[in-house]
C-alpha cells in the first residue's frame, strides 16, 4: 500500500495543476475519464469564485473541525493530530446565505465539510418538484462521492445561512496521498465506510418502499 501511494504524483496546491512534466494525480486525473464531450468538470476554485467564498483563519477552522469530528462515530477514528495535519490540504472559507455550493447533475471533484451554519440538500425531481432531502448540520460531509469518482452530483447544496466550510479539492486529496499516504488512506477508508453505511440505509428503504422513487437517506454525499 505504501509503495502504491508513493508512486502517485500529486498536483500543485497553488495552481491546481500538476507540476510541469508530471502526470495529474489519481483524483484530479479522474476528470479526464468522464467519457463525454458535454461533461464539464467544476473544480473547487471555480465554485469558490462563483459563490464569493472568503478565506478564514485555518487555525480556528481546524479546531472547529477537530471538535465536530470528535463527536462523529466514524470520523472520530481520526485523532486530533491527524485532523490538524489536514490544514495543508483543505481550503477554509466563509460563504454567504443563499449560495449554491454544489449543483445537481454537475460533475465535480471536491467535497465540503460544514463547520458552521446550515446547508439545504435538495433534489429536483424529473417532474419539476424540488424535494428537500436534508438540512446538514456542522460536521456533515457533502460531495464525497464525487470527490472519489468525479461523478455527477445527485443533489444540490445551498447555504441557508452564512456558513463556514472546509473544502477538499481533488488536488488537495492527491497531495495528501503523495505527502502523507497514511493520513490519506485513513480518510479514504472512513469516507468509504460512511458511504457504505449510507448505501445500506438506502437499500433498506428500497425494500420497505419498492414503488417509490429511489430515496437517498438523510446524509447525502453527492
Amino acid at each position: 500500500m505504501r509503495s502504491w501511494f508513493g508512486s502517485l504524483r500529486g498536483a500543485s496546491l497553488a495552481t491546481g495543476r500538476p507540476p510541469a512534466g508530471a502526470e495529474p494525480g489519481l483524483f484530479a486525473a479522474a476528470a479526464h475519464g468522464l467519457g463525454s464531450e458535454e461533461a464539464v468538470m467544476v473544480p473547487w476554485e471555480t465554485r469558490a469564485a462563483e459563490v464569493g467564498a472568503r478565506s478564514i483563519p485555518s487555525g480556528t477552522a481546524v479546531a472547529t473541525l477537530q471538535s465536530l469530528w470528535a463527536r462523529d462515530r466514524n470520523m472520530s477514528r481520526l485523532d486530533a493530530q491527524d485532523v490538524a495535519q489536514m490544514e495543508r490540504f483543505f481550503r477554509f472559507v466563509r460563504v454567504g446565505s443563499g449560495r449554491i455550493v454544489i449543483h445537481q447533475h454537475e460533475f465535480g471533484n471536491f467535497m465540503v465539510v460544514l463547520l458552521q451554519g446550515s446547508i439545504a440538500v435538495d433534489r429536483r425531481q424529473p417532474w419539476g418538484e424540488l424535494l428537500r432531502l436534508a438540512e446538514s448540520r456542522p460536521g456533515d460531509i457533502l460531495g464525497e462521492m464525487s470527490l472519489l469518482d468525479s461523478g455527477q452530483r445527485f443533489s444540490a447544496c445551498t447555504t441557508l445561512s452564512d456558513c463556514e466550510i472546509a473544502a477538499l479539492p481533488a488536488e488537495g486529496m492527491d497531495e495528501m496521498m503523495r505527502s502523507d499516504p497514511r493520513l490519506a488512506a485513513a480518510l479514504i477508508a472512513l469516507l468509504a465506510r460512511k458511504l457504505s453505511l449510507r448505501l445500506r440505509a438506502v437499500n433498506a428503504r428500497l425494500s420497505d418502499r419498492p414503488n417509490q422513487e429511489h430515496p437517498y437517506g438523510t446524509r447525502p454525499g453527492q
